[in-house]
């Protein structure tokens, strides 16, 4: 192997920098790759033996895929901070060898890099702004003109900035190396970080293998119609209004602005301690229900199991508003489910009923729930269970 070809400097560039660690399974797969020298493709098998000393494995060993993964992200991760001087080490899909791309290559390389995912990308932004469109020639332009009620004004009177956080979900991608093209998209209620997708890939390597986290989250459809309403409101503060995801919500943002939380109740992450916490209402193991300590009843949304029937259901909203330790306001305008949160939020921002404009008067910490009857995602009716203070 030459001592001073472009590959084997690079090899030396990436063991330097300690993004493989200095010891580890991670370091031994990139010297065992390393060593046959560039587009020197190995199986499986090969990995399995040469570096884990698996002597049976078969053809499809998941344990070499995972490290595998792991590498090809953590050369992602390397070049992403140290830039590419003359060139980088790459991963290729579909096989398990180590190619060095010279620069211009690795220019049109990333040019051209994941197309669908930029097409699915701009397909998702033309869908929003055309649900925007249409909501705003449903229900016309509330503009700056738009009133607070007695939910919103201390917000509006406060001179802290408003973050509302939006309830967003994690997703990661199923990658088959050897056919990209039936790559999909998934969500699961047990992996919600791309933490959470690594701790699973060590745990199951078998059924995570192939997972790659794509720095994807995705949000409820009902949320824009709650933010079509609410923003209009909110956007007469003396501040612009920021806008975040609800995983992005930070204990520092809780302490010094003042956070109003649009969503799911399943979405809601850090704000769901923070608001639960105190409150004499908890969240169900399913997410769609909640439970009142006090009646010891359990409001539980009956949309998932027949939304796609012509059946009526139930749904439930909650909202409310408290003070934090510091000072800081919060609001929570959330549903058990879709028709819950697109039904709660025109509700929250018109005109109250008398039991709700009693408990949010003035200053005070207040929540407050409300039914609807829903049938295939349409709010049909709704009726305002209880509102009371907060403890």
């Amino acid at each position: 192997m030459s001592e001073t070809g472009p590959f084997e400097r690079e090899v030396e560039r990436i063991r330097a920098s300690g993004v493989l660690g200095r010891s580890g399974r991670l370091r031994e797969l990139f010297d065992f790759l390393a060593q046959r020298g560039p587009a020197q493709p190995v199986s499986q098998a090969d990995i399995a033996y040469g570096v884990f000393g698996q002597l049976d494995a078969g053809a499809d060993d998941a344990t070499a895929r995972v490290y595998v993964h792991r590498l090809r992200k953590r050369l992602a991760e390397f070049y992403a901070r140290d830039g590419a001087e003359a060139g980088r080490l790459t991963l290729p899909a579909g096989s398990y060898e180590l190619v060095f791309e010279e620069a211009a290559q690795d220019s049109a390389r990333r040019g051209a890099r994941r197309p669908s995912m930029l097409w699915l990308a701009a397909l998702l932004l033309l869908a929003a702004l055309a649900v925007s469109f249409v909501m705003g020639r449903e229900t016309g332009s509330a503009g700056p003109a738009a009133q607070a009620n007695a939910i919103w004004q201390p917000f509006l009177d406060s001179d802290r900035q408003i973050v509302v956080a939006v309830g967003d979900y994690y997703i990661f991608g199923e990658i088959d190396p050897f056919e990209p093209e039936r790559g999909r998209m998934i969500r699961d209620f047990t992996i919600n970080s791309p933490t959470d997708l690594a701790r699973a890939q060590e745990s199951e390597p078998e059924r995570y293998g192939q997972a790659e986290d794509m720095g994807l989250s995705y949000l409820p459809l009902s949320s824009a119609y709650a933010l079509r309403s609410l923003m209009p409101v909110l956007a007469r503060h003396s501040q612009p209004v920021e806008v975040v995801a609800a995983s992005a919500v930070s204990p520092q943002m809780l302490r010094d602005r003042n956070v109003v939380y649009i969503g799911l109740v399943s979405g809601m992450g850090l704000l769901e301690e923070t608001t639960f916490g105190s409150s004499d209402f908890s969240v169900g193991e399913t997410y769609d229900e909640l439970r009142d300590a006090v009646s010891g009843r359990s409001y539980s949304s009956g949309e998932a199991l027949s939304r796609t029937s012509t059946e009526y259901y139930r749904d439930f909203g909650y909202i409310a508003r408290f003070r934090r330790p510091g000072g800081a306001l919060v609001a929570v305008v959330a549903g058990a489910r879709d028709t819950g949160l697109r039904g709660l939020a025109p509700l929250a921002v018109g005109e109250l009923d008398a039991r709700l404009e009693d408990v949010a008067a003035g200053d005070e910490s207040f929540e407050a729930v409300f039914e609807f009857t829903g049938q295939q995602g349409a709010d049909l009716s709704s009726r305002l269970d209880l509102a009371r203070k907060r403890r």
